[in-house]
């Protein structure tokens, strides 16, 4: 039985900011599921601490004179072990994993994180008689990128695995950085860790992982790109020949209409008219009106540039004259916070921003939306498109990375809907998006074959069993290549 240590710097529903906790939730237990000995390692953040029940401490250990203990406890609702990287000076504060109640970057992240890094490197090397030792490390995004190149300075190691979820994210500092963090000489050069004479962590992981993969096959070939690849597709070139994408899936029993407990009014795809209850439910709720048939459009998101929010901002002013309403959730830029609160303040009846995140409420919008709101710039795989598809929640999607991977379009050109699920934004700008927005809405007064397409996304299998498949393929090569 092979041995994996999962590295993420966060994991539902113990800590969420984004798509690499639903996934870091949801893969390990996939894993154990094909017979892995899989185990996952978080820091231990305060929701951490208040989301677990049973816990002891295994080990303890000292870095940079602070102490660490290793708390072992189980993911809740599985019988995935989980191992938390106790250390309170770091990560011991009130905020997100990365930022404080400002949205700013903690101060002492590369430190934080360089703890966390090291300690994973002393689990995979099993110095703090944990009495297991693991086959592979399996490390996520920039926070765990010190391990790949930490582990390649020891003489007997074990094979490792770098995911990137996303490339815009890298985990870039000053070099004095890197000196205070007493980093092994080594490890700074062009070829190292140093990018344009700054500490890179996520390099870490790209130069010394011995396989590196993306979240959707399609992200894997954008990155090789210049205007994907964020000042990296030159390195990401020469290793292309261990590079792959793995689509991401998504945890089926947690997003299921059919069982969904979140949800005002469950629903299948033999129920499916069930679903518009679900709408006026939210509608209630927000204090729109309730009108059932009046076409709903959802977001649940980072506001951030990345996702659209640019091209969407411009159309509110076309998008408000129509007879629709818009709900949005999510966090991010403060302008973008501001601007979109103040068109919901203006058009009460229309439109209703939330600003924060709320698991109970993402599923609500999910279920209640006709269509989901979806125009990224780029989107390595992205999950909220998936879980639209199996809430019978039409995407609009723009033709990049994992999005053009899982929704298959209808477009005005074409009547043929056997197999469609979606709508897809020809390029990322605001014309673009109103004309596809517009022929969605006129499709949607066609009841039969909206019905269709919610159907055809309804029947799509997005699990993780497929995927989880692949990773053990990777984690093979991997093995091999060692």
């Amino acid at each position: 039985m092979k041995k994996i240590l999962y590295i993420s710097s966060e994991a539902f529903p113990l800590i969420k900011t984004g798509g690499l906790g639903d996934v870091a939730g949801s893969l390990p237990p996939a894993l154990l599921k094909l017979g892995l000995d899989v185990r996952l390692l978080l820091p231990a953040y305060p929701d951490v601490i208040k989301n677990i029940k049973q816990s002891k401490i295994r080990g303890q250990c000292s870095y940079y004179n602070q102490t660490v203990n290793i708390i072992e406890t189980r993911m809740p609702g599985t019988k995935l072990t989980v191992w938390l990287i106790d250390c309170p000076a770091v990560f011991d504060r009130p905020g997100g994993p990365y930022t404080d109640h400002h949205g700013e970057d903690w101060h002492d992240n590369a430190f934080r994180f360089s703890i966390f890094c090291h300690a994973a490197v002393d689990i995979a090397l099993n110095k703090l008689s944990l009495d297991w030792q693991p086959d592979i490390v399996h490390c996520n995004d920039w926070q765990t990128g010190l391990v790949p190149a930490l582990l390649s300075l020891q003489p007997v190691r074990p094979a490792s695995i770098f995911t990137i979820h996303n490339l815009a994210y890298q985990g870039v500092f000053d070099q004095q950085t890197f000196t205070d963090l007493k980093l092994p000489e080594q490890l700074w050069s062009m070829e190292g860790l140093e990018f344009y004479n700054q500490l890179s962590f996520i390099k870490g992981g790209l130069v010394y992982a011995d396989k590196i993969n993306t979240v959707s096959p399609n992200y894997a070939r954008e990155i090789l790109q210049q205007n994907f690849g964020y000042g990296l597709d030159g390195l990401l070139n020469k290793r292309k020949d261990d590079l792959s994408g793995i689509l991401n899936g998504i945890d089926h029993k947690h997003w299921n209409p059919g069982s969904d407990n979140l949800i005002a009014h469950k629903y299948n795809r033999h129920s499916l008219a069930k679903k518009s209850l679900n709408k006026t439910a939210l509608q209630q709720q927000l204090e729109l009106p309730v009108d059932e048939n009046i076409p709903m459009l959802g977001m649940v998101s980072r506001l951030v540039e990345q996702k659209g929010l640019p091209i969407i901002v411009q159309n509110l002013t076309a998008l408000l004259k129509m007879p629709l309403q818009i709900v949005i959730l999510g966090t991010g830029e403060t302008h973008y916070e501001i601007e979109l609160s103040g068109w919901a303040q203006k058009h009460p009846q229309q439109m209703k921003v939330i600003i924060g995140y709320s698991e109970e409420l993402a599923h609500k919008i999910e279920a209640a939306s006709d269509i989901y709101l979806m125009p990224s710039n780029f989107e390595p795989c992205g999950l909220n498109q998936l879980y639209s598809l199996r809430y019978g929640t039409l995407p609009v999607v723009t033709n990049v990375g994992g999005l053009a991977d899982t929704v298959n379009t209808v477009s005005e050109s074409t009547t043929e809907i056997d197999h469609a699920d979606g709508f897809m934004v020809k390029q990322p700008s605001a014309a673009a998006l109103l004309q596809t927005l517009k022929f969605a809405l006129k499709l949607y007064q066609n009841r039969a074959s909206w019905r269709q397409l919610q159907l055809n996304a309804m029947s799509k299998d997005f699990s993780w069993q497929s995927s989880a498949t692949h990773y053990l393929h990777l984690y093979q090569q991997a093995l091999q290549k060692k």
